[in-house]
């Protein structure tokens, strides 16, 4: 009895131990890759590369400035490609005023272009009690469109007000 006993514990701790290892192996890979984002913007800075702030960039277009957390502030935009990279400091989520939440890897990467966004990753919306990649949005008057797997219109008024990331534990 005492060698099952035995067994069984070990099995049970290497198994525990296994997952905290991933997780921190996770975590690093996420603050590596906030640290190069972080860097990349810091050295443009240094060569006096004039970048606008998200904000600026977001408005011109034409995406709503809420969209974002307000700690997203580092950020990579190739005007060649239209590619969109985001660096947020931790992993996190944020809730809108039409009582929808949307979680935000560390790195958030997309196609812009006026009033949209595609081929998103790094971004997830909650639909019922399942988290969904968000894949594209678009914007066209007052109104927003999420596509997460079915398209959800919402009111862009919502999505104006740039609010804090809440740091969550996953993505």
């Amino acid at each position: 009895m005492d060698h099952i006993m035995n067994v069984a514990g070990s099995y049970w701790f290497n198994q525990k131990a296994t997952k905290q290892l991933d997780s921190f192996g996770n975590d690093m890979n996420s603050l590596t890759e906030s640290i190069e984002g972080g860097a990349k913007w810091l050295a443009n800075k240094v060569k006096g590369k004039i970048q606008k702030s998200l904000v600026e960039l977001l408005k011109e277009y034409e995406i709503p400035v809420g969209i974002f957390p307000r700690d997203a502030t580092n950020y990579e935009f190739n005007g060649d490609t239209n590619k969109l990279t985001i660096f947020i400091n931790s992993i996190c989520e944020v809730g809108y005023k039409d009582s929808s939440v949307q979680r935000f890897c560390t790195i958030v990467s997309a196609h812009m272009e006026k009033g949209k966004l595609t081929e998103i990753e790094g971004m997830k919306t909650k639909m019922m009690f399942i988290w969904v990649k968000v894949s594209s949005i678009m914007t066209q008057g007052s109104l927003i469109y999420f596509t997460a797997g079915i398209k959800k219109t919402r009111s862009r008024d919502d999505y104006e007000l740039s609010k804090p990331g809440v740091r969550v534990d996953n993505f």
